[in-house]
């Protein structure tokens, strides 16, 4: 089923790139930089870079701020907040926090790729406080219970 969400390129930022896949099936939209001049990203540091642009998508979906994997492995740049998420009342520019846990600085140039985005079904959910949970196997155990 195919879902539509709106997108608006924020004006100054004509030359940058909209969000794409960079294959066929890929499951994240590639998200570009929107600095006005380079950034140097020190390591143990971390910014918010804008891309330049805004959704607007239709209720029961979010868009989650993930890494780009190959900025990960390369240089140790990855998303403070991951998955970061976009709510859909949110109208504003979508911004990426990044961080450098790399050793070296890195250099955000202007539409340069520096994320995904990833939409997903947010299904309807409401709570209900009960006095007693049901019983599992598992129970409580949690934080390495297994094992390693």
């Amino acid at each position: 089923m195919l879902t539509y969400v709106e997108i608006n390129r924020l004006e100054g930022n004509e030359d940058i790139e909209l969000p794409r896949k960079m294959s066929e099936l890929a499951s994240g939209f590639d998200l570009y930089a929107a600095v006005q001049e380079e950034l140097v990203l020190e390591p143990g540091k971390r910014c918010l870079v804008p891309t330049g642009f805004a959704i607007a998508m239709p209720a029961g979906l979010e868009a989650q701020i993930r890494p780009r994997s190959g900025l990960a492995l390369k240089h140790g740049i990855t998303c403070l907040n991951t998955p970061g998420t976009i709510d859909a009342d949110y109208r504003g520019e979508i911004k990426v926090l990044l961080i450098n846990l790399g050793e070296e600085p890195f250099t955000i140039t202007r539409n340069e790729r520096i994320a995904q985005m990833v939409f997903q079904a947010v299904p309807e959910v409401e709570l209900k406080q009960v006095d007693q949970l049901s019983e599992t196997v598992r129970g409580a155990g949690g934080f390495g219970h297994t094992g390693r």
